[in-house]
């Protein structure tokens, strides 16, 4: 966590920066924020650590009620993205999508709503509508994992025929993350089919 205190309308407020303990990704951006915002923010982190912690060990019904707890205490695009992730996890894809909208609306520079709502409409068939999600999530300024985005819409242009179109994707993914084996893989395989 870091800290920096700044006076705005004759309230202080101090830059908080939380880490979510997942990779690199920080939890609700940079913010400056009051003491009670701050603190509402702080339980927030702790509801989302311990939902991520139920959903990892498989008890998807814990994991949502703690990432709801998480929501009411401090909403963060974080907590409803993976409250989708977890809604995708119990096959309720709609739900899942639902709370990737809500993701966008807190911060819509957050990358990973977009690149989810992309890959639970192909899990739906909806390739086109896919498309313009992933494009969104490549765009995101706040985004850990653009590699991801790349290769699902690798994987739509292959699945659409759009052989070529998927290759640049796969590559992309490849190029952004060379230790990604499922983009690998997949750019070997077009690769050879095309040879």
């Amino acid at each position: 966590m870091s800290e920096e205190t700044q006076i705005r309308n004759s309230e202080t407020r101090t830059r908080v920066t939380l880490e979510t303990g997942i990779g690199e990704m920080p939890f609700g951006g940079e913010e400056f924020l009051t003491d009670d915002q701050a603190t509402a923010k702080r339980d927030a982190l702790l509801f989302f650590q311990s939902a991520y912690e139920a959903q990892m060990r498989g008890d998807l019904d814990e994991a949502v009620d703690l990432y709801k707890q998480s929501i009411e205490a401090y909403a963060t695009a974080e907590a409803h993205t993976f409250l989708g992730w977890t809604y995708s996890f119990m096959t309720l894809t709609d739900e899942a999508i639902a709370e990737c909208h809500r993701a966008i609306e807190v911060d819509p520079d957050f990358g990973n709503p977009y690149n989810d709502i992309g890959a639970y409409l192909i899990e739906q068939g909806n390739l086109y509508a896919a498309i313009e999600w992933f494009q969104h999530a490549m765009m995101a300024s706040r985004y850990e994992c653009y590699f991801y985005p790349h290769f699902n819409l690798g994987r739509v242009y292959e699945a659409l025929g759009r052989w070529y179109d998927a290759l640049r994707e796969y590559k992309a993914a490849i190029d952004l993350n060379p230790k990604y084996a499922l983009a690998v893989m997949a750019f070997r395989k077009l690769q050879a089919k095309l040879n």
